[in-house]
């Protein structure tokens, strides 16, 4: 999915895959937010992004950080409430097709 800036973005980064995917689970259960993209970063940081509007990432991001750090690593968690549309050609690299 093309991220173009119009509504919040929410980033999860954890060492390893598998506290990603469950952040990830984690965030799209508990949130009206869709999944933009993922990014393996180099020595095993996985960034997880998703958007939606700012009260709803803000949730999934503290449900996904909480539930990262229970199960792995947690280095990162970041909302950007409404960030501009370039940092889509950043964080659109691995789109993740909802076709």
């Amino acid at each position: 999915m093309r991220y173009r800036g119009e509504e919040a973005l929410g980033l999860i980064e954890t060492i390893g895959l598998v506290p990603a995917l469950e952040a990830a689970d984690k965030m799209l259960k508990a949130s009206d937010v869709e999944l933009v993209s993922y990014e393996n970063i180099g020595s095993t940081l996985v960034t997880v992004m998703i958007k939606g509007d700012v009260a709803a990432v803000r949730a999934a991001v503290e449900i996904g950080a909480k539930a990262a750090s229970e199960i792995g690593t947690l280095t990162a968690k970041n909302v950007m409430p409404r960030p501009i549309s370039s940092v889509g050609d950043i964080v659109s690299v691995h789109d993740i097709d909802t076709n």
